[in-house]
């Protein structure tokens, strides 16, 4: 098990790596422990990271692009987190992920659909669940739906699409290996 730090174990290079999260220098990053929407003890994810603040601070960056500076859609985004959660059985990104798709507009009873997989959703939604499955099934999507991906949403959007699937999977193995908890009133994994 590894715990997230503690306020007093938060210096000068963990919250440089959480700023590249963010955005901005570790000088501006909100103080653990300080009560601020974005106190990084709210985050038990980002207190594990950056118990290697160098690793953190890359990945962290990369991350940063996939959230906040991509072209793929929230919605299409988060609905292929949700699935492979519920997919791969990770209550952490289930609760982590639920807050963040309805922190970002998508109804609960789409949330509640995806445990159930594509068959209740059609359109670009279907498609991008069944890419899902098939990369998490089979390590690739193949040839047809990635010509499909393309064809609907996009190369660059196409393209986030495998490494949001990539990199959530990585993360949902590392969080699942330190048995991080779900944050607090998160619903359970269905």
């Amino acid at each position: 098990m590894l715990t997230p730090l503690t306020a007093d174990e938060w210096s000068a290079d963990e919250y440089e790596a959480l700023g590249a999260l963010m955005g901005i220098p570790g000088d501006q990053v909100p103080r653990a422990g300080s009560g601020h929407p974005r106190d990084p003890l709210n985050f038990d994810i980002i207190g594990v990271l950056v118990r290697h603040p160098k690793m953190a601070r890359v990945f962290l960056s990369y991350n940063a692009f996939l959230l906040q500076q991509g072209e793929l859609p929230l919605r299409l985004r988060e609905l292929a987190v949700l699935r492979l959660a519920y997919v791969r059985r990770s209550a952490f990104f289930w609760g982590e992920h639920f807050r963040v798709a309805t922190a970002g507009g998508l109804p609960e009873a789409d949330i509640a659909r995806v445990a159930r997989g594509a068959d209740g959703f059609d359109g670009v939604d279907r498609l991008v669940l069944d890419a899902t499955d098939q990369m998490l099934a089979d390590g690739r999507a193949d040839a047809s739906t990635w010509q499909r991906l393309v064809d609907e949403i996009g190369t660059h959007q196409a393209m986030e699409l495998i490494f949001v699937v990539g990199t959530y999977a990585m993360l949902a193995t590392a969080c699942d290996t330190w048995r991080l908890t779900p944050p607090p009133g998160s619903p359970e994994l269905p």
